[in-house]
């Protein structure tokens, strides 16, 4: 029951296999020597597709064969006979003949093997080789013995090929015929009558062989037998077959078979020698030696199991009889395979080069693996070898298709060496490699790049039209036209400043001037420009363009009212009793460049040299430098030129005729261009009283918070902490505590004006000297602050200004110029700046240029620079003023600063200012007693 079972699932997977088989391929068939054009088969029908399909789908038939035997009509799908077939030429010496083709479809891949039956057509007569053929008999020779006829050959197979042998009559002779069964058909001549010599010595007969064909064709040959006499008995073979198997690697002399024929005569008639027989177009002797005397068989030449897998070979055995007698014998010997052939492997390409974009099983190429050997040595296993997006799908036994396996990236491999190894299963196994190489064709995937996102160019104002601003560059990664970049201002770009100022090459990608620029009119735009290659479809990007527009000095200082009157000459009178620093103008100007293209200085030139007036540098103040003299004259013409710092500099020049008169009186009624000293206060000045008051009401309210907080706290991290203190002595001067460091400020009272900034410890630093300031402007070391610490330098420095109106005189001014700054432990000039700036740089006096030149402006300058090692606190802001330091404008020249620590006074350390020394001051008293009143008179009107 079991057994039946095992039989009928058995039926059932092998009628499977054979559908599935037969489904994978289209069998057809054709006579051989078809005429051009006869249809074959309708491959439309037989791949279940529709006619119109073909064409488009690229229906492409593959075949292993120098011609190509049959095409396809695309218009009915027929498959017909392109070349003339000859099956005994294409399949020479085989029965059955089949030509395989492939048959390949795309958009979706299809594949279908086809097999074209050559059907035999007996074109062909049987032939012998020999034209007549003699036959020696002796007349002894019995009935019945049989005699070997010459063999027909026949170039068709199967039933065209000889199927029978006919003798002419005789009446001495009949042919027995022998089938070979897959060998082919013989014929012996059968004696049916003893021969007497003497009566025909000569017998001469026709052999003709005859093929299967309707009609049959037939071939004939002549026989001449000869008759001869005597000898008995004839050799006897000890197998009526003999069977052999050698190596067709056996070397030259190896021994095949040794024969054994007896003879039952004596002496010579008796011995045997031994023979070969030639039949048709084979001769043994030519791959075999035949010893005559022993009967020895031995390999002469190379053995080819792939030629020949077998040899049928008839022998003779004669006898040395004075008419000697002979027996046929017949050996055949079968030639063992040896693994001694490589597979052989053909590529067909389809495809090449391959596009980057190709799909995931895309067929590239057909590769047909072949062994020549039989059994497991013609096996062969097959497969791609390293690491390549590519492998290889089996279609049929020993076809393959090579198909991408991942997706392909030209830009990172261009091509391709796919080496594909075949190997047998012999033992040992042989094996052999064939390299394809497959291009990578480009695929437009990759767009323009830009190398940075963001460019900044730069033009100098004035610049000639047409001048090459800068070149832009992009990169493609792909190749030639998909490669090929050009440039262009982008759409949302494209507006009417843009195009008008500049236009862009679309090859060489060089931005040029279309007009002049203007700095003070534009002074950058920005833009984008977009990189598109040729490809289909193109691709694109973007990069966004800044053109900055550098400033030149083309533009002269322009003087601003009240001086910038288009009149001859501008008159300014001052009083006799003037004193050193008395303010006589100020002169504003402005420059419509920036940076150091407007900043500007005011120099003045006396013609007659008495020294007697300045200006302000950076200010363009004009003051007297010492009172007047008797000498000096009463009209004073002034030359003010103002430059700035250009390169080259351009300037602007200024006449101004400073006139003495002899009292204030007369200035009021002459000088009607300047405003009186309760007319003075503008709205600039209220708008800065306005800001001051703000700035102070904050701060001290940000003060007392902070004070509040420190002294609510739990924590103990402010109880370090002691608020400032200020007390105001009863002789008039005033001391500052902070902790344990108190510091007293004594004032004389004989200076007309004077500034002070007190720093508490560690200010000044520790190599600090003692500066006097006298009226002279100079300073004089006299004492260096010892310090048990040395603070760091700061990084930046800090300033504060404030403006006031032209022509106004303000006494609690600083004069940043006129008077002396301290800077760390060292006192400098520094120019007043129009404008607060916040200077970045670590080093002390570096000037920033200002904001807005020629602006009219007195100012208060604090600067702390690094003077030295420990300046002042950093992250000061412009405008701020640190709670350290006091500034009390309008204070007596001389002050005292003592510094106590931890209760003990210190008297050496102090720092003396004022505008003379103390024993000048007392010999000029009396006369400062006599001026006090214009003095105090003239103050009032500034």
């Amino acid at each position: 029951m079991d057994g039946r079972k095992n039989n009928g699932r058995f039926c059932t997977l092998l009628i499977l296999f054979l559908s599935e088989w037969s489904a994978a391929q289209i069998s057809y068939s054709i006579p051989e020597e078809a005429d051009k054009g006869t249809v074959v088969g309708n491959l439309a029908k037989d791949l279940n597709v529709n006619v119109r399909d073909l064409q488009a789908r690229n229906l492409n038939i593959v075949s292993g064969y120098s011609k190509k035997y049959f095409e396809t009509n695309f218009k009915t799908g027929d498959l017909y006979v392109n070349e003339r077939t000859d099956r005994e030429q294409l399949c020479p010496n085989a029965i059955k003949c089949i030509l395989n083709l492939e048959a390949i479809l795309s958009n979706p891949m299809l594949l279908r093997r086809i097999e074209v039956t050559i059907i035999d057509l007996n074109d062909n007569a049987p032939t012998f080789v020999e034209e007549v053929y003699f036959l020696n008999i002796s007349e002894s020779s019995l009935t019945g013995e049989r005699f070997l006829l010459p063999l027909a050959v026949d170039a068709d197979t199967a039933s065209n090929s000889v199927k029978t042998y006919k003798l002419s009559p005789n009446e001495y002779f009949s042919l027995d015929i022998q089938s070979g069964g897959e060998h082919s058909v013989s014929a012996e001549l059968v004696l049916l009558k003893a021969l007497d010599r003497e009566r025909e010595a000569t017998i001469k007969l026709t052999l003709a062989a005859e093929d299967g064909g309707r009609p049959p064709k037939t071939g004939t040959v002549r026989m001449n037998i000869n008759v001869l006499d005597v000898n008995d008995n004839m050799p006897s073979f000890s197998k009526t077959l003999y069977k052999a198997r050698v190596k067709e690697n056996a070397h030259a002399g190896s021994l095949v078979i040794k024969l054994n024929a007896t003879d039952l005569d004596e002496g010579e008639n008796g011995r045997v020698i031994y023979s070969f027989v030639k039949r048709a177009n084979f001769n043994p002797a030519d791959v075999f030696f035949l010893n005559a005397d022993t009967g020895e068989i031995m390999v002469t030449a190379g053995l080819d199991y792939e030629t020949q897998s077998a040899y049928e070979i008839h022998v003779q055995a004669t006898d040395k009889g004075s008419s000697p007698r002979r027996t046929n014998g017949k050996l055949l010997v079968e030639i063992v395979d040896v693994n001694d052939n490589a597979p052989e492997i053909v590529v067909t390409s389809l495809i090449n080069p391959v596009r980057e974009d190709a799909d995931v099983g895309s067929v590239v190429a057909l590769v047909t693996v072949t062994d020549k050997d039989g059994g497991k040595n013609g096996q062969t296993l097959c497969k791609v070898v390293g690491s390549v997006p590519f492998k290889l799908n089996s279609n049929y036994k020993n076809y393959f298709s090579l198909v991408v396996d991942e997706r392909l990236d030209r830009e990172e491999h261009p091509f391709y060496n796919v080496t594909i190894i075949a190997n047998d299963e012999g033992i040992p196994s042989l094996s052999s490699t064939s390299v394809i190489n497959v291009e990578v064709a480009d695929v437009n995937d990759n767009a323009p790049r830009f190398l940075e996102p963001v460019i900044n160019i730069y033009v100098t104002e004035n610049s000639p039209v047409g001048t090459l601003i800068h070149t832009m560059s992009a990169v493609d990664l792909d190749i030639n036209e998909n490669a090929r970049v050009s440039y262009s201002i982008a759409g949302d770009s494209k507006n009417i400043a843009t195009t008008s100022y500049i236009n862009i090459n679309s090859e060489t990608g060089d931005i040029v001037s279309l007009q002049f620029f203007n700095y003070e009119e534009l002074k950058t735009f920005q833009f984008k420009v977009q990189a598109s290659d040729s490809g289909v479809p193109p691709l694109s990007s973007f990069v966004t363009v800044n053109l900055c527009i550098l400033d030149e000095n083309d533009n002269n200082p322009t003087i601003l009212p009240p001086y910038s009157e288009h009149s001859s000459l501008v008159t300014e009178n001052i009083p006799y009793s003037a004193e050193a620093g008395y303010f006589v103008a100020k002169i504003r100007a402005v420059d419509a460049d920036s940076g150091y293209n407007a900043l500007l200085s005011y120099h003045v030139t006396e013609p007659k040299g008495n020294n007697l007036f300045r200006i302000g540098t950076s200010n363009g103040e004009i003051r007297t430098k010492r009172r007047m003299s008797d000498n000096d004259l009463k009209s004073h013409p002034l030359m003010i030129l103002v430059s700035d710092h250009g390169e080259p500099s351009l300037s602007t020049t200024l006449s101004i005729d400073v006139v003495v008169v002899e009292n204030t009186a007369d200035i009021k009624t002459q000088l009607r261009h300047v405003p009186l000293k309760e007319d003075n206060f503008s709205d600039l000045n209220l708008y800065l009283l306005i800001a001051i008051v703000s700035v102070s009401v904050i701060f001290l309210l940000s003060l007392v918070s902070l004070i509040a907080i420190r002294c609510h706290r739990t924590d103990g991290t402010f109880s370090r902490y002691s608020p400032p203190m200020i007390t105001t002595n009863p002789d008039g001067s005033w001391s500052y505590s902070k902790a344990t460091q108190q510091y007293d400020v004594c004032f004389s009272s004989d200076t007309l004006k004077s500034d002070v900034v007190v720093f508490p410890a560690p200010f000044p630093p520790v190599d600090a000297e003692l500066i006097s300031i006298n009226s002279g402007d100079t300073f004089t070391r006299t004492q260096t602050l010892p310090s048990k610490e040395k603070p760091k330098a700061p990084n930046s420095d800090w300033r504060y200004s404030a403006s006031l109106r032209a022509g106004g005189v303000m006494q609690s001014s600083v004069h940043m110029e006129e008077s002396s700054v301290m800077q760390g432990a060292q006192g400098v000039l520094v120019q007043n700046w129009p404008t607060a700036s916040s200077a970045a740089d670590g080093e002390g006096g570096e000037v920033s240029p200002p904001m807005g030149a020629g602006v009219d402006s007195n100012s208060w300058h604090f600067r702390y620079g690094p003077g030295g090692p420990g300046g002042p606190p950093q992250h000061l802001k412009p405008g701020e003023v640190p709670p350290e330091a006091f500034i009390i404008p309008g204070s007596p020249a001389i002050i005292s600063i003592r510094q106590n620590q931890g209760g003990e006074d210190d008297k050496s350390d102090f720092i003396t200012f004022g505008k003379k020394e103390e024993a000048k001051k007392k010999k000029k008293k009396k006369k400062e007693k006599k001026d006090k009143k214009d003095k105090g008179k003239d103050d009032g009107d500034e």
